[in-house]
């Protein structure tokens, strides 16, 4: 079993969840689309502005002086220096452009004019994410972790905090970055158009496996979404014969949690449902049973530096709780 390299991380990152490559410049919400807008436009400002120092850079090389041109500043500099003038005036009208098309998307990004219609609490930790979906009725409030589920259409404020360092929260298909920094709360909107998973990062560093703390934005249509949020309230039934429960509660509940179990930690990521998750470890491995058996026991060689022990329990616990996390859907 190898650890997934940065190189791989960044590679998922380029591209899009379904292997497209620079999927990043596929934007899939509002958001992204000005985003991506000025960046192909600033792109172009800044090759015409090239274009226009190489071509007054060419001209200036290549024109001949008369013979009898005389002192610097006869006939021939000055048309040189008109030329530069003109070039010069051209590429501060293409920046001055550019500076206008740039504070014009940030505005349009960052003043929103219509009222969220869901709000997400993401705490940005070394080195997971926490989401705590909020609701007009606490008792419909839960959280969860890494894979963020929102509804297609629905704008949706997320307010970023962070347990420790610096973190940036950065979806490249639905918005742009945002930092999370300690004792601030920091806010941005993501949306997307269509459904689908989006692969989101973070982007500021912030210690050994900053390389790995990614998650996944997955998009369902209203109904769908509105089922999922529904099962996610629902907890799971202790059952005293299930020997993986019993090995969890004993070995992991300190630090983990699971709704309807004795299970309440707050150190690591809450576990409830934990079966359906597109990643283990923040984006560390594919969730399947190979994976999840090799973390539980070796999580300091697939994440080192996290605060999760590797646990070197016997084979037959590690498949009883392997078993048993799988099967919390």
């Amino acid at each position: 079993m190898k650890r997934r390299s940065a190189v791989a991380g960044v590679s998922l990152l380029l591209g899009g969840c379904d292997g497209t490559p620079l999927g990043y410049l596929d934007p899939a919400g509002p958001a992204a689309r000005a985003i991506a807008g000025l960046g192909w436009g600033l792109i172009a400002i800044s090759a015409a502005v090239c274009l226009i120092v190489l071509g007054l850079l060419s001209y200036a090389i290549g024109r001949e002086r008369p013979p009898d041109s005389g002192a610097l500043g006869g006939g021939s500099d000055r048309k040189a220096i008109r030329w530069i003038a003109v070039g010069t005036g051209i590429s501060t009208v293409f920046l001055l452009g550019a500076a206008i098309w740039t504070l014009w998307a940030v505005r349009s990004v960052t003043n929103a004019t219509t009222p969220p219609g869901l709000i997400i609490d993401v705490t940005g930790h070394q080195w997971w994410w926490e989401a705590h979906y909020r609701s007009n009725d606490p008792s419909r409030e839960f959280t969860t972790a890494n894979d963020l589920v929102i509804p297609v259409g629905v704008p949706v404020q997320v307010n970023l905090h962070s347990s420790d360092v610096i973190h940036s929260f950065w979806v490249p298909r639905l918005a742009g970055k945002t930092d999370t920094i300690p004792g601030v709360t920091n806010r941005t909107r993501i949306q997307a158009e269509r459904e689908g998973i989006y692969r989101g990062q973070c982007t500021e560093f912030c210690g050994l496996e900053h390389a790995h703390m990614a998650f996944f934005v997955v998009a369902k249509n209203p109904g769908d979404f509105n089922t999922w949020w529904d099962h996610q309230l629902q907890s799971t039934t202790v059952d005293a014969a299930n020997r993986g429960e019993q090995v969890f509660l004993d070995k992991c509940a300190a630090c983990h949690a699971i709704r309807g179990t004795p299970a309440g930690g707050i150190l690591g990521p809450n576990l409830s449902h934990f079966g359906s998750r597109t990643t283990i470890g923040a984006g560390a491995l594919p969730n399947n049973s190979e994976n999840l058996a090799y973390w539980i026991d070796h999580t300091q060689t697939v994440k080192p530096g996290s605060n999760m022990p590797s646990l070197d329990l016997p084979a037959d616990q590690v498949a009883a709780v392997t078993a048993f996390l799988e099967g919390l859907k």
